[in-house]
């Protein structure tokens, strides 16, 4: 063998890892293709449309581009009152998450460091949220909501929103956190640090995939949420953008290219937010939060 000759044999472990990881995979190709068209065509719709002017919604192919594009459907949603709507939404949102966050990370932190019976029996007791719908503890919570003397106001929209969001976020966290190495935790105890010392300076920041993705989930229940908005609000007052949608139908009609404006303008912001953080999301969501 010369000295400039290289012995036969497999390739190296990370070469071949590399060959396998590029290579192609037609299936998964097409599968992405034929979703991004199911996803794609709709909102190119809801686009053409919203720039289509009333008297021409309903006639022609819905695919094809308009022949006349105009704005006044989005000057028609900016003059009634879509600026109060989406400052009541950010509210909700803000607070749903604040308060998710608050009581969430407490809870996913006890159930990872407390190793326990009854710890482990709350956490699961406290998952059974997950399987119970909204739709069925609605009178009751119409009742207490009424008792307490907050319907209509944005407190009653605001705290069974973020209760409905604590068992998946709870969920999520303690994914997270369980992803921190206990090494951490007992060096930090070496060094004299409180439970509370180790949450905010260790837990916390090695969280910050699973926060984020809470934060997203979160915020979008509070943001896409209609069926608490409906029951518990009634005035003017605290109407958010999902019961806004209700300003374009009436018993004559519905004017569709306005309605299809606004949803246009209330997506932009949960979809801005998605953008910021969607690698936090896809991380926290696969549980490498921690890592």
């Amino acid at each position: 063998m010369k000295s400039g000759d290289r012995p036969a044999g497999p390739p190296p472990a990370g070469r071949r890892r590399r060959h396998w990881t590029r290579r192609a995979n037609p299936v998964a190709g097409l599968g992405s293709i034929l979703w991004l068209v199911v996803v794609i065509i709709p909102i190119y719709a809801m686009l053409s449309a919203s720039l289509t002017s009333q008297d021409k919604a309903l006639t022609g192919n819905p695919l094809s581009p308009p022949t006349d594009p105009t704005l006044d459907n989005y000057n028609t949603v900016l003059n009634s009152g879509f600026g109060h709507l989406l400052a009541n939404t950010v509210i909700v949102a803000v607070a749903v998450v604040g308060i998710v966050l608050a009581l969430c990370v407490p809870l996913a932190y006890v159930a990872v460091r407390t190793r326990n019976r009854w710890s482990g029996l709350a956490f699961r007791l406290f998952l059974l949220g997950v399987a119970i719908p909204a739709q069925a503890v609605v009178v009751p919570l119409y009742l207490l909501i009424a008792k307490l003397d907050l319907y209509d106001s944005l407190l009653a929209v605001i705290l069974p929103t973020a209760a409905f969001a604590m068992p998946v976020s709870v969920l999520v966290l303690v994914g997270t956190l369980r992803d921190v190495s206990e090494e951490l935790y007992e060096a930090m105890a070496l060094d004299g640090a409180s439970p509370q010392r180790m949450l905010f300076q260790l837990a916390v920041p090695m969280a910050k995939g699973g926060i984020s993705t809470v934060v997203i989930y979160s915020a979008l229940q509070a943001w896409n949420g209609f069926l608490f908005p409906l029951i518990f609000t009634q005035s003017d007052g605290p109407r958010v953008l999902t019961l806004g949608l209700f300003n374009y139908v009436s018993q004559f009609g519905v004017n569709i290219p306005a309605l299809l404006a606004s949803v246009v303008l209330s997506g932009i912001p949960i979809f801005a937010v998605y953008l910021v953080a969607r690698r936090a999301l896809v991380g926290g969501l696969m549980g490498v939060g921690g890592k």
